[in-house]
């Protein structure tokens, strides 16, 4: 709690005490999504205090803050993952500092691999739930201050919010699919059996993050919407590559920018 507090203490500083409505975590090649957002304050991870700094080529590293539709927020340019090295406490910190600014709601985006073989590479995906194959981020005493020691995931991903985000895809016409996200450690692409299996158990696409940072906002009540970028379809013979996930995330981004905009403006 005092690593989180002093970190919401140093934004608050930078930010003439910017108070966020809707938090963003922007994906694998889903930065682009920064220039829909009028940025009034640009913050590096390095100079945040207890904040950890992404290594993955596509995450850039900063914290901005800035409207959308009119609406504040504040949107990660790039993420932490379980297989940088980094605690679970470390990967979900960002969240926690955004619930402690303020955010009403969390919006999660992620390239995935497609497991549903009726998905195509560059398809938008609305993730209608999830399956964990991570450590769970609240394994270790509770922090009372955010939530209770049991949480209930029902409804972990708002279907208020996916209601709200198919009419306006509808208005838009922007196709989008539906799907359970696996969540797996990664860095590895997955073996073509690990693909059967998880399509086996449920699951519509795979990835490597995302879980953590809902499991931890659902603990602090916050409403959340995820949607996946299908960026390579793991059922085929087509290799695991991760330039070509940026760029599919890349191609794609601008219909989730368009999705995220409408849906922010209706919240």
């Amino acid at each position: 709690m005092e690593a989180i507090l002093k970190a919401c203490k140093a934004i608050q500083e930078a930010t003439n005490n910017f108070h966020p409505e809707v938090g963003i975590i922007l994906g694998t090649g889903l930065g682009g999504f920064v220039d829909s957002i009028d940025v009034e304050y640009r913050l590096e991870y390095k100079d945040i205090p207890n904040m950890p700094v992404s290594t993955v080529e596509g995450h850039k590293g900063c914290l901005i803050f800035g409207t959308v539709a009119g609406r504040k927020v504040v949107a990660m340019q790039g993420r932490f993952h379980y297989y940088e090295g980094y605690a679970m406490k470390q990967v979900t910190f960002p969240v926690r500092v955004m619930a402690k600014l303020g955010i009403s709601y969390l919006f999660v985006s992620n390239a995935a691999g497609g497991v549903n073989t009726s998905f195509c590479v560059g398809d938008l995906m609305v993730i209608t739930d999830h399956i964990n194959l991570l450590p769970n981020p609240l394994i270790g005493p509770n922090m009372a201050e955010f939530g209770p020691r049991f949480v209930d995931m029902h409804d972990c991903y708002s279907l208020a919010i996916r209601n709200k985000a198919t009419a306006i895809a509808e208005r838009e016409a922007i196709k989008l699919q539906y799907g359970v996200y696996v969540g797996t450690t990664g860095p590895t692409f997955e073996t073509q059996a690990e693909y059967r299996y998880f399509k086996a158990i449920g699951g519509d696409a795979v990835g490597m993050s995302t879980v953590p940072e809902i499991i931890v906002a659902r603990h602090m009540g916050v409403p959340c919407f995820g949607m996946s970028v299908i960026t390579n379809c793991g059922l085929s013979d087509e290799k695991g590559d991760h330039e070509d996930v940026q760029l599919q995330g890349q191609k794609a981004g601008v219909r989730m920018a368009r999705l995220f905009t409408e849906l922010i403006r209706e919240l």
